[in-house]
């Protein structure tokens, strides 16, 4: 089921336009946007994203600024109220997440952890 309005995690107007250009030429209409959460990193949380065909069966869907946007069950608790962004900047570019349950990020920024859960921190690996 699909929510109409994303309670969880918000796309920018960038995000979401710069993964409209990702998947422009996709023929496959329920492509979109995994945006998950697992343990590693500095500070115990690591963001992923990838392009996924289709949901599975433990995903919330949720459509933000035109986008599906599939987020698997073990990260819900991990991503409310997340916003995601699509930065260009001379020092590069990428998506990024501003997470308000973020209560501390190692020095690469990379990872995160949470004030209820702290993952299980490992060295950064660039």
């Amino acid at each position: 089921m699909i929510e109409p309005q994303p309670s969880m995690v918000n796309l920018t107007d960038a995000a979401a336009t710069k993964l409209r250009e990702l998947t422009a030429e996709e023929p496959n209409p329920n492509i979109g946007l995994r945006v998950y959460v697992y343990s590693g990193g500095c500070s115990g949380y690591r963001y992923g994203m990838m392009l996924e065909d289709a949901p599975t069966e433990d995903d919330r869907v949720l459509q933000a600024n035109g986008v599906r946007v599939y987020i698997d069950g073990k990260s819900v608790d991990l991503l409310q109220g997340s916003q995601i962004d699509y930065v260009d900047t001379l020092m590069g570019a990428g998506f990024t997440v501003n997470n308000p349950n973020a209560v501390a990020a190692c020095g690469c920024g990379s990872s995160f952890r949470t004030a209820d859960d702290t993952g299980s921190p490992r060295a950064c690996a660039h």
